[in-house]
């Protein structure tokens, strides 16, 4: 693991101050030619003005010269052709403004191009340069704990760099060696659920983290393997008021006028698990319309019929909070399921008496938790549950729930 990753170091130093120089040349040629067409551009300016009047002194010197040889020719001629050519040189002296020069621009108002080049350029990039990257003999966040999921995995990770302050993490994952590294958690926790997860699968992990006030993120922690072997939770496909998501892990009510209770396929619930039930956003809608009858729980058995789980063999959550036991209210009471409520189940054996296959004295310590409070009590049941289904029923449509 050393040498490879210090192999990976180097090349990775060494690629990217490779390309870091070919970006500052490209940065450096740009400036130049930039600041060589601002010389054009002032040069072609500024002369404009002064090749124009260069041009008009030079013409008007030139038609002051071509005036006095023709004076000349005047004065040198017989006296015939000196009185024509006289008054000939005469009309054309009056229209030519032999005195009229265009302005001169003054000596300090011609522009002098120079170039201002500051050499502090030099000393500021070579504080940045040797302040650039980091060599770290570790990341400073690892993974710490995969806890295996009906179909998912909660994946848990904690900084081991005591001076490191982590302002965000960002989880990795990816299937297979051969398909790239994805993204499923950037955020300000230190756990994440990852679903959709086949099981007896290996999924390979990594996470790193941003400090606090920094864009950059660290190095990639060391990738891990983690996998499930629970099967995922599956509601039941068919039944008439209930549409599946194509996992079949979320239910949606739909339209339909038929009711009742929407159970798991299996009995995949096993005492010790924890059983999280989440409301979804549905469209501009936050939930369905409430109904007292709405549940939900888990329930030793399927039966057909009931249009709710507050039923006997059965424990669970109405919607507006109401803690139902084997069909009996509750005195305690949880918050209303709202719009991305999630609502967990945890349970534990407590044996009361003998317990066999053929039945006796059943106890499971129930905790439910909802919005940061929860009701903890007993369940008495009168036979061994090794696993259980878990369900869910509503009246209205809108409701949509994904368990895991």
């Amino acid at each position: 693991q050393i040498k490879d990753s210090a192999t990976l170091t180097r090349d990775v130093l060494e690629q990217h101050f490779s390309d870091l120089k070919g970006t500052l040349k490209k940065l450096l040629d740009e400036r130049l030619t930039s600041l060589l067409q601002e010389v054009d551009v002032i040069e072609q300016e500024s002369i404009k003005p002064l090749d124009e009047c260069q041009k008009l002194i030079e013409h008007g010197v030139s038609t002051a010269d071509d005036l006095l040889r023709e004076g000349e020719s005047a004065v040198d001629g017989d006296v015939g052709q000196q009185n024509e050519k006289l008054c000939n040189f005469t009309k054309k002296a009056l229209h030519i403004q032999l005195d009229s020069l265009p302005e001169v621009p003054s000596l300090v108002d011609v522009p002098c191009l120079s170039a201002q080049l500051d050499d502090c350029l030099l000393t500021i990039l070579k504080n940045q340069i040797f302040r650039h990257g980091t060599v770290a003999s570790r990341p400073p966040v690892q993974l710490e704990e995969f806890v295996e999921k009906p179909g998912g995995i909660l994946v848990r990770w904690c900084k081991v760099e005591e001076d490191f302050i982590p302002q965000d993490y960002r989880l990795q994952y990816r299937k297979s060696t051969a398909s790239p590294f994805e993204d499923v958690y950037v955020g300000s926790e230190t756990e994440f659920m990852v679903l959709h997860i086949d099981p007896n699968v290996d999924y390979q992990f990594r996470v790193c983290a941003r400090g606090d006030g920094r864009q950059e993120w660290s190095p990639w922690s060391v990738p891990q393997l983690g996998r499930t072997t629970l099967v995922p939770h599956e509601w039941t496909a068919g039944l008439e008021g209930y549409s599946l998501s194509s996992r079949r892990n979320i239910a949606l009510r739909n339209d339909s006028q038929s009711c009742g209770v929407l159970y798991s396929k299996a009995p995949t619930y096993f005492c010790g698990q924890t059983l999280t039930f989440r409301q979804v956003l549905f469209g501009i809608e936050t939930v369905g319309q409430p109904d007292r009858r709405d549940s939900l729980g888990v329930c030793v058995e399927q039966r057909n019929g009931d249009d709710s789980l507050q039923r006997d063999k059965a424990v669970c959550v109405s919607t507006n909070g109401a803690v139902f036991v084997n069909g009996k209210e509750m005195t305690n009471q949880l918050p209303a399921v709202t719009s991305g409520s999630t609502v967990t189940f945890d349970m534990e054996v407590v044996q009361l008496g003998p317990c066999s296959n053929e039945g006796g004295n059943f106890k499971l310590r129930v905790t439910i938790s909802s919005n940061n409070r929860e009701v903890v009590f007993d369940w008495v049941l009168d036979q061994c549950c090794g696993s259980l289904y878990f369900g869910c029923s509503f009246s209205y449509p809108g409701w949509k729930v994904l368990v895991f």
